[in-house]
């Protein structure tokens, strides 16, 4: 019997470092790098501790298990997940793939796993590529359902690419990666309401995803016996999460629309769908000589009506700061490329003035990742940016990514021989060891510090 899961897991274990496009294993490249390079600039966020503290709680420490990054100590692969996961995430400056985090849950799962078991670091990029094409099929064919539902991305998607990610690196046989699949989908959920009240929840949702993940694959590779449709039955996960049906030809771009590929990275340290308005806020703020009276921004109706995207304030918390449209566009006309001070000073009454200004509107016309911003200043005179951008904008490669975190890392204190040792690390694959990557972050200011 053919099922989705069985169409995918027959992808999935033909997926070799050989007959990988060339295009594919330098995207995973880059995809490794900007995520251990934004965990390191993300040292002193305070999201990991928290994680940390739980996961030792949980689980306890383990000789011989996984590290806990910023601290030492090991413990079980779960545990490192949920507290590594926390500090890839914490900036908010992971990759996207449509609107899912898959890097805050694939690389520190796999990294985690590597160590703890020993698996050959030549398995962890067709792994990666697994992961990122397994839940990146599915987001992009349902996500515009799911997400106006209020369910997270990187939470129902993440948990199907973090048990095809596990089962690649375990090279489960095909049966038990289609029932990894099938537990990650009974396994998966998670919802946007955090972004709506700017709390932390998300920030842990990709640990916990990872740990399912791992679940999945794990209880797969004992012998669960796992529903054959659980992606398009009816009470499957298409119907359940985006009330529709899975298209039945969706297996039939695997290997062609290769999700990896769609990757895209964040500059600024805000949420993805604010890229755009900050970017283009940048620009205008060329043009404007002072602080405009009236502000409308227009945005396609995906973004301005995702958790958050509308909050006008007050603001106490960087997660209602980072989602908020009105906020990140103030900050920047105000004051430039928004920095993680800038979105954490709650009280700058230039900004908060400019933000009961902005008007935002949803216009269906305005492709998503786009933006229009129109300004008019004080004697009449209007300024519009119509800044229309799409993923391959920021789908930057390694020279261009290695500039945006050197420059990031400047500003956090991180020594530059971090990047060049995680730089090493990157293109030596699949040589070297794991150990390469995770010692680079005793490197960070606040390592002697951490809990």
């Amino acid at each position: 019997m053919t099922t989705f899961s069985t169409d995918l897991a027959g992808f999935l274990i033909g997926l070799r470092t050989e007959n990988l496009p060339p295009q594919v294993i330098q995207k995973a490249r880059v995809c490794l790098y900007n995520a251990f390079g934004m965990a390191i600039n993300g040292h002193a966020t305070p999201y990991a501790p928290v994680a940390r503290a739980a996961a030792l709680a949980l689980d306890g420490e383990v000789q011989g298990g996984a590290t806990l990054f910023l601290d030492g100590r090991r413990t079980t692969i779960g545990g490192a997940c949920l507290a590594n996961s926390a500090l890839f995430h914490g900036r908010a400056q992971e990759d996207t793939c449509g609107a899912a985090h898959f890097g805050t849950i694939l690389i520190p799962l796999l990294t985690a796993m590597i160590e703890a078991k020993g698996y050959p670091l030549a398995r962890l990029i067709p792994a990666l590529v697994a992961g990122y094409e397994a839940g990146g099929i599915v987001e992009k064919a349902l996500s515009g359902k799911t997400t106006p539902a209020g369910f997270r991305s990187s939470a129902i998607y993440g948990t199907i690419a973090a048990s095809a990610a596990a089962g690649k690196l375990m090279e489960l046989s095909a049966e038990q990666t289609a029932a990894a699949l099938a537990n990650a989908v009974s396994f998966s959920g998670g919802v946007l309401q955090s972004f709506a009240d700017g709390t932390d929840e998300w920030r842990y949702q990709v640990g916990v995803v990872a740990r399912n993940g791992l679940v999945a694959a794990e209880l797969a590779r004992a012998g669960s016996v796992s529903a054959p449709h659980a992606f398009e039955g009816k009470s499957g996960f298409a119907r359940v999460f985006a009330k529709t049906d899975l298209d039945d030809g969706l297996a039939d771009s695997l290997g062609h629309d290769w999700a990896i590929l769609r990757v895209a990275f964040k500059p600024y340290p805000v949420c993805a769908f604010n890229q755009t308005p900050v970017t283009g806020a940048l620009a205008l703020r060329e043009q404007l000589r002072a602080a405009p009276a009236k502000i409308r921004v227009r945005m396609n109706p995906y973004e301005t009506g995702y958790a958050g995207m509308d909050a006008v304030g007050p603001f106490s918390t960087i997660s209602g700061t980072l989602m908020s449209i009105p906020f990140c566009i103030a900050t920047t006309l105000v004051h430039g490329a928004p920095t993680t001070r800038h979105m954490t000073t709650y009280n700058d009454p230039a900004v908060n003035d400019l933000i009961k200004r902005v008007e935002l509107v949803s216009d269906p016309s305005i492709p998503i990742l786009s933006a229009v911003i129109e300004a008019q200043t004080a004697d009449g005179v209007a300024h519009v940016r119509e800044q229309r951008m799409t993923a391959a904008d920021y789908a930057y490669d390694l020279p261009t990514l290695s500039a945006m975190l050197r420059r990031i890392g400047g500003e956090e204190g991180v020594p530059m021989s971090a990047f060049d040792r995680l730089e090493r690390f990157v293109e030596r694959l699949p040589q070297g060891s794991i150990e390469d990557a995770i010692a680079v972050f005793t490197l960070a200011p606040s390592h002697a510090r951490a809990a």
